[in-house]
């Protein structure tokens, strides 16, 4: 692995651990705090972390693959806002699987399933969300 994929996947790693934990807390502050079912905290959480992982990965994870232009910039966000939901898609699935058949606590449930997609997310946002598209 060059050493340039390496400092990416490590910025990538520390965005998506914040993103995470973001999601996390969210979740577990709406569920606690507010009382809302986990799944539908679950929600809450994915627009919270989704908003950190745009702006983390956009400008530092990936800032040097993005277009500058304003046409590039629209086209990663719409890619990634498409990776996002299919992650959630996979998120809440995942999480619904785990606390219906496997029994888990929410909270241990929610921890398996954020951290499993984060690998489809990575692999789909370096190779298509955020690549660098030609100017026109």
């Amino acid at each position: 692995m060059r050493l340039m994929e390496l400092f990416r996947v490590m910025r990538f790693g520390i965005v998506g651990l914040t993103a995470a934990a973001v999601h996390y807390w969210v979740v577990i502050g709406l569920v606690e705090l507010l009382h809302i079912a986990p799944l539908q905290a679950n929600v809450g959480g994915f627009v919270v972390a989704f908003w950190v992982s745009y702006f983390g990965h956009r400008h530092w994870t990936f800032s040097d693959a993005v277009a500058s232009h304003a046409q590039g910039a629209q086209q990663s966000f719409l890619r990634f806002l498409a990776v996002a939901v299919l992650g959630f898609c996979m998120n809440e699935f995942l999480f619904y699987i785990l606390l219906r058949y496997a029994g888990l606590p929410y909270y241990v449930a929610l921890a398996i399933v954020v951290f499993t997609v984060a690998v489809m997310t990575y692999i789909l946002s370096r190779l298509w969300a955020f690549r660098h598209a030609a100017q026109p």
